[in-house]
């Protein structure tokens, strides 16, 4: 295949970390780590048109989507990654139909078009907010009839650990159920095929993603071979170690860390090969398990900062002669700079560069600390560009390992000095990657002589020693909990030996003898979640992402509502042995209640990376619990700010709650209008005049309902009240089209 690459288009840095990571280390994974490059393709020996993508699409999905022409579809340009030079398409399809979007996107791979993945909004979603109209056992069996009638679904077996995180999930957007399913050989699961199906409330089908490497001529260790797993359990629980850590945990709505000592499996034990019962490790199979190796930090003592607190012009400075390169082929150009704070909390500078050549010209960006002048994030596109224009540099010796190690040390003390006394030497085995031709060593944090899972450097060395990539994962905690209290590691070694199975599946070893090869492999697995990890102080399981505050609370007509929104986590219960949904709720709890179930906001100074300083009301500052939640509701004229105080621990009334929710449908103007609407209830009388539109509104929608003619203006609303009323009012705005989901 001769291809003409004319541009790589990077959203960030692109870092490797190795082939199996850690369990803990998922909390540094799901963080928003850096996306793939994708590499635009501009020609290639075969063309395929717009019209052929059409078709296969049409093909997947005869009739649906029939209301489409083939004007309402675009394509973009032909593209590879680095790491798999496969060649893909996308295409996009948009209509507005009766005024409502339809839009969705379809992803082709290889010279056959196989749909990749898929995703498609719906012109309307009604009929899939809580409550669903399908159940979850209900959207499974339409994933798998999609699996069967698409995806050859005989090979395929649904995932028992399938992770379904939400952190919060809002009640004008749709009921998503989401299904993992493994394609599977000889009865064995294949660990790197898989298809993940998601349903919406309503049955339809809406995103499928299928991950399935390339490979020609795979072959499959023979499963009639392999040792009993018996015996494969008994040897796990002989060299089974146990590892105290710190675990730093990520609270997504408020952008707040909290942290935690916890017991994990060492991260050594990955897996045995199934018929030689060699351990599995990052660089291939080895007889004997590497025994622990000491904390060894990189220094001993802080080194200075690089230089201190940086201006613009500096940082442009330290970026030009970082990002040198001593060709005639490569022009670099600073395309701007921005200062930002960064994800963890740090005042930084981010540059953006690009290298023109004579095809075309490839971009990232470099962060650059802006109080030390130090670099915290950078990727190496210099080798990966001078390759693809025939100017690689010739490299006559490959590093090995430990000169590799002492470089990437090196370049620590020479970019990042600051930071290195928080971090050790490695304690695993780098990944080395052969494709590309780069060592990948990982320097986790330690702190009171222990571990950090989820905060380490990552440095990557090419085998001529330059370096290939750095990233600084630094985060700032205040509060470490003392390993004082923690169960013995004899007590965390019982409780995980009591836990653990081993779990047969075929995986393709990327430093396996045998490149197209998949090997018979039994992993670890404990309580059949790898999430899942021992609380050091108590000593319980618990798992990262799992809803540990799951509570249920019981009511006579609003039950269902209730639990729902509270599981959402749209409203909170600190009591709940006491909480009666028939209790009247206050104005704070009943406004942070309807922002939690129709936005996504962030709290206080991660909210855009900016301090709030507004203050609208006199006795709600911003240490005020509810401030956020006031001034938001402010911001999006749901409260007036017509009096110097508001009286958030005050109940709201009936009436009080028609006036927020007409004002938060839009359509106060229609509202304000006294002289167009008639009340026949029978306690007309007690509503005030400038609020009879509100009123008239909201019960004709019925949003609050009245009960024998009787609205009850003045009556307080209950918790229970308030839950039907919210999802009626996400029913009205889903219906309306009017969008909240982010303020």
């Amino acid at each position: 295949m001769k291809m003409n690459k004319v541009g790589i288009m990077l959203t960030s840095s692109v870092l490797s970390f190795g082939l199996f990571s850690s369990i803990a280390d998922a909390s540094s994974i799901t963080n928003g780590q850096p996306e793939k490059a994708k590499i635009q393709v501009a020609a290639t020996d075969a063309v395929i048109t717009k019209d052929e993508l059409i078709k296969k699409f049409r093909k997947m999905f005869p009739n649906q989507f029939d209301y489409l022409t083939n004007n309402d579809f675009q394509v973009s340009s032909a593209h590879i990654y680095p790491e798999d030079e496969t060649v893909r398409h996308d295409l996009y399809f948009s209509k507005t139909i009766n005024g409502k979007r339809v839009y969705g996107n379809v992803g082709f791979i290889g010279n056959e078009l196989e749909i990749e993945y898929f995703s498609y909004q719906p012109p309307t979603i009604t009929d899939a907010l809580f409550p669903a109209k399908v159940s979850k056992e209900e959207a499974k069996k339409i994933a798998e009839n999609f699996i069967k009638k698409f995806l050859d679904g005989k090979d395929y077996q649904l995932e028992t650990d399938a992770l379904q995180y939400y952190p919060q999930q809002i009640l004008t957007e749709p009921i998503r159920y989401s299904f993992i399913y493994t394609r599977t050989q000889n009865e064995v699961p294949i660990a790197d095929q898989r298809v993940e199906v998601s349903v919406l409330g309503n049955g339809e089908v809406v995103n499928f993603y299928k991950i399935s490497p390339q490979l020609k001529s795979v072959t499959f260790s023979d499963v009639t071979k392999i040792i009993d797993k018996e015996v494969i359990l008994k040897k796990v629980k002989e060299n089974l170690a146990v590892d105290l850590n710190y675990q730093i945990n990520y609270n997504y709505p408020t952008g707040d860390r909290s942290v935690e000592l916890i017991y994990r499996p060492t991260a050594k034990l990955t897996g045995i090969e199934a018929i030689s019962g060699k351990w599995m490790t990052t660089n291939g199979y080895a007889e004997e398990l590497s025994k622990n190796t000491k904390i060894d930090p990189i220094a001993a003592n802080p080194f200075p900062v690089k230089q201190g607190s940086i201006t613009v012009e500096d940082a442009k400075k330290i970026a030009e002669r970082f990002l040198a390169i001593d060709s005639d082929k490569l022009k670099l150009k600073i395309e701007s700079i921005q200062e930002i704070e960064n994800y963890n909390g740090q005042a930084v500078i981010n540059v953006h560069y690009t290298y023109n050549y004579a095809n075309g010209s490839s971009g990232s960006s470099i962060e650059i600390n802006k109080n030390t002048g130090e670099i915290i994030q950078y990727y190496d596109m210099k080798d990966y560009i001078l390759r693809d224009i025939g100017e690689a540099p010739k490299i006559d010796k490959m590093i090995p390992e430990q000169e590799a190690l002492t470089k990437a040390v090196n370049y620590l003390k020479e970019w990042t000095p600051s930071y290195l006394h928080n971090y050790a030497m490695p304690i695993e085995e780098p990944y080395y990657d052969e494709r590309v031709g780069t060592y990948q060593f990982i320097f986790p944090r330690i702190m009171n002589g222990i571990i950090v899972a989820g905060d380490q450097i990552s440095v990557g060395i090419n085998v001529d020693g330059s370096l290939n990539s750095l990233y600084v994962n630094y985060q700032e905690i205040d509060n470490w909990p003392s390993s004082e209290e923690v169960i013995s590691e004899q007590k965390a070694k019982a409780i995980l030996e009591e836990a653990l199975d081993v779990k047969l599946s075929y995986m393709n070893h990327v430093r396996a003898e045998q490149e197209n090869h998949y090997d018979l492999i039994y992993t670890p697995v404990f309580n059949d979640d790898p999430f899942s990890y021992i609380n050091a102080t108590t000593g319980e399981w618990n798992n990262m992402f799992s809803n540990k505050d799951s509570i249920t609370v019981t009511h006579p007509w609003a039950e269902e509502e209730l639990n729902y929104l509270i599981n959402a986590k749209v409203m909170e219960v600190k009591d709940v042995k006491n909480f009666t949904g028939d209790s009247a709720i206050t104005k704070g709890e009943a406004l942070k209640v309807i922002l939690n179930s129709l936005t996504y906001f962030y709290h206080g100074n991660s909210y855009y990376g900016q301090e709030s300083t507004n203050q609208t009301f006199e006795n709600i500052d911003p240490q005020h619990p509810l401030y956020d939640e006031i001034e938001r509701a402010v911001g999006m004229g749901i409260i007036k700010a017509d009096r110097p105080t508001f009286d958030a621990d005050a109940p709201i009334t009936r009436e009080e709650l028609s006036v927020w929710m007409i004002r938060v449908l839009g359509l106060e103007r229609a509202a304000k209008d006294n002289s167009i609407y008639k009340l026949g209830f029978s306690d007309a009388d007690q509503i005030q005049t400038e609020n009879t539109g509100y009123v008239a509104m909201a019960s004709s929608m019925g949003l609050i309902k009245a009960e024998q003619n009787h609205f009850s203006p003045t009556r307080e609303v209950t918790y229970a009240e308030l839950a039907v009323s919210t999802i009626r009012l996400a029913h009205a705005i889903a219906e309306s089209g009017r969008g909240l989901q982010y303020y």
